[in-house]
């Protein structure tokens, strides 16, 4: 049974503590506690695999509250396993990953890029993480059929923003981001009222219709809460995209030499360079769920109801899988088939049937056509903060990344 607490170097360290910690013990799974419970770090596709099976390791009773009240919201698809699970999650990939949907995103998220482009170029400076969340926001709500007005969107953009921003933190950032959630799951949960009245019409089939309509697993409908919560699990990580065009900014301060081949819109680097910002840049540090019962995995007894927690950021930098993983090179994803185990920055698993994000596809496509966009931009970057704190999570250019935009190039 572990014994140490390690509640403060997770704190201290962030995306670096799991590794760290398993690399002290040459590899093995990592026995330790966080919050006062037992707790397992594991890593490398046959640990995703493990996780994956709910056998081994469930959702259910698994996201610390805090999580769950700025991040995924009470209710929601992340909680659930079981037939629970499946049902709920069939509702999620009928609307996230059919191809012409994913399509028609991108070419509204891309207009709309062009559109605010011209305006950036009349302004002294631009933060790419502010402008991207709110090109974002706005073309994934209206893209689900939530009415939206123009003057709406900057505000609910910062929300958005801010439920990303404080679910791992506490003080300040932690409850803007928990009063964020509050004030955008009343909104939805009004919307979703007013569809079922029929007071306010909504295109048939959009996701707030589909969404308002559904029924879990027992048949009845979602409360108008829970349904708001998974509106949100759907505009909400789109608009974290936001921050994988940040990371994509730094990377072309970093090595430009990349710049021309992303702008010339070859879809094969595109696609290329959203799985490498994917990989090589921190997001999530680890996933993680509670052992049903007593389990075992590479030769550690985890005891029931303990945390299994999965090294995302360790996994995304393992030598064994990735060569010179330290090193940004988007060409190692041209022409590579990638494992449903291996590249795990949003899950691992097959995202129609488990607990990978069925966003996957759509945060890829969407990430590449962006890049593509921010590449073609005519700027400047002027003397900025670029680091990237490993122990704040999430982690984030410490600038948002600072760019003089002239045009599109």
């Amino acid at each position: 049974m572990p014994r140490l607490e390690n509640g403060l170097k997770l704190l201290a360290k962030g995306y670096a503590w799991l590794p760290d910690e398993r690399r002290r013990t040459g590899g093995r799974p990592v026995a330790t506690r966080l919050g006062g419970m037992p707790a397992y770090g594991i890593e490398g596709p046959d640990a995703a695999r493990f996780l994956y099976d709910e056998d081994h390791v469930r959702r259910s009773h698994a996201i610390p509250e805090p999580v769950q009240g700025t991040l995924f919201g009470k209710g929601a698809v992340h909680t659930l396993d079981g037939e629970l699970h499946r049902v709920r999650k069939a509702m999620f990939v009928a609307l996230l990953m059919r191809e012409e949907g994913i399509a028609s995103l991108v070419e509204r998220a891309t207009a709309e890029w062009e559109r605010a482009a011209g305006e950036w170029s009349t302004r002294p400076r631009i933060v790419v993480l502010d402008e991207a969340a709110r090109v974002i926001a706005g073309s994934v709500t209206r893209w689900t059929g939530i009415p939206l007005r123009d003057d709406e969107v900057a505000g609910l953009a910062r929300d958005l923003v801010a439920m990303v921003d404080g679910f791992a933190s506490g003080g300040p950032r932690h409850f803007r981001a928990r009063r964020a959630r509050g004030r955008r799951e009343r909104w939805l949960s009004s919307l979703v009222r007013d569809v079922r009245s029929g007071r306010v019409a909504v295109e048939e089939g959009s996701a707030v219709d589909v969404v308002s309509r559904h029924r879990d697993a027992d048949g009845t409908q979602l409360p108008p809460h829970v349904a708001a919560v998974e509106l949100l699990n759907i505009i909400r990580p789109t608009t974290a995209v936001a921050w994988f065009l940040a990371f994509s900014g730094h990377a072309l301060v970093r090595w430009p030499e990349h710049r021309e081949r992303l702008a010339s819109g070859d879809p094969a680097f595109a696609e290329a360079w959203a799985h490498e910002v994917r990989r090589f840049y921190p997001f999530a540090p680890f996933i993680g769920g509670r052992a049903p019962r007593e389990v075992e995995f590479d030769g550690q007894r985890i005891p029931e109801h303990a945390m299994v927690l999965l090294d995302l950021y360790g996994q995304n930098h393992d030598p064994e899988l990735w060569d010179a993983p330290y090193a940004f090179r988007p060409a190692r994803f041209i022409d590579r088939k990638i494992g449903e185990f291996d590249l795990v920055p949003q899950g691992g698993g097959d995202p129609r049937t488990g607990h990978r994000c069925p966003g996957e596809q759509l945060t890829v496509a969407l990430l590449a056509g962006l890049a593509v966009e921010l590449a073609r931009l005519d700027y400047e970057v002027p003397g900025q903060d670029l680091t990237i704190a490993l122990h704040r999570i999430p982690a984030r250019p410490a600038s948002g990344v600072v760019l003089r935009v002239r045009g599109l190039a």
